[in-house]
């Protein structure tokens, strides 16, 4: 989420994103006061149009930011820019040396909440290469994305929630649920990414009764609530369990890229409708009682 601003990043973009939250801590600068602040430097982006930033400018606007904070490096590294005056020497000397500045750079920079910055850093990351043409076409670019972190504290109400799969099992075992902070816990969970699209996720499953009562727990359910929602799984970890993992490879995505399309739906042989209906087969439809009968099913 640091270098990418996503989960799936697309490796062709060669723009990285940096953190300079630290830079900005006792800065001035009121829309960077007390935020998360990231940064991205974009080689050779000073000498674009005008209305090159402010189409970026409306870009931002458009996600959600209240504004699209940059400026230009000169040929002697002097910044040029509003923010430059909210900046002392030692603050531009560390800009320069983290974001490897070089005459004729643009450094953008994205601030908002910690859950919300690496997010609207990754959409600029991807929309300034975009309308500069930086992402490498005609290629293929995988990536492994391992190390989810099992737990998040969630913005809102400060609670310890799941990241992503409360089912896996956490590296290190079920006794680091018991004996560790869960926010330094990492799940075994897996995903296979190319060119920015998750072509398979998969994970190591949790198998352990006492490790899924525990793991849930750590995230706010009591044990009853557990019982009670997933009765099946529950009585299957209680008389044992074998350890075990999958991955389920996403065929249509890799024909989506193998075919240059954007929407999955160009290479589904019979895509559902925007209302997840299937035309071919006028699916939702209704159902005589007769049908409802075989299955035992009454529509009260």
């Amino acid at each position: 989420m640091l270098k990418f601003g996503t989960d799936k990043p697309d490796l062709r973009n060669p723009l990285r994103i940096l953190d300079v939250s630290d830079v900005f801590e006792n800065s001035n600068f009121k829309p960077f006061k007390g935020r998360c602040v990231r940064a991205i430097n974009v080689p050779n982006c000073a000498k674009e149009s005008k209305g090159f930033f402010e189409k970026m400018l409306k870009f931002a606007l458009e996600i959600g930011m209240k504004g699209l904070g940059y400026f230009k490096v000169g040929e002697n590294l002097d910044f040029n820019g509003p923010i430059d005056k909210f900046l002392d020497d030692s603050q531009r000397e560390e800009l320069i040396n983290r974001a490897n500045l070089k005459p004729g750079c643009v450094l953008y920079f994205i601030a908002d909440s910690k859950d919300m910055a690496p997010v609207l850093a990754g959409q600029i990351r991807n929309e300034v290469a975009k309308r500069l043409n930086l992402v490498e076409n005609g290629s293929f670019k995988f990536c492994f994305v391992t190390d989810f972190p099992m737990y998040c504290l969630d913005e809102e109400t400060g609670k310890v929630v799941f990241m992503h799969n409360p089912f896996s099992m956490p590296q290190g075992g079920v006794e680091c649920l018991f004996n560790e902070n869960p926010l330094n816990i990492k799940a075994f969970q897996y995903d296979v990414v190319c060119n920015g699209v998750e072509l398979s996720s998969g994970a190591v499953r949790n198998h352990s009764y006492d490790g899924l009562i525990k793991a849930f727990e750590i995230a706010g359910y009591e044990k009853n609530e557990v019982l009670k929602k997933f009765p099946a799984l529950c009585n299957a970890f209680l008389y044992g369990a074998p350890p075990h993992a999958g991955m389920a490879p996403g065929i249509d995505r890799m024909l989506m890229l193998l075919c240059g399309e954007e929407n999955i739906r160009e290479v589904v042989a019979f895509p559902m409708s925007a209302n997840a209906q299937d035309i071919l087969m006028g699916a939702p439809n209704e159902l005589s009682e007769a049908q409802l009968r075989e299955v035992h099913i009454k529509i009260r």
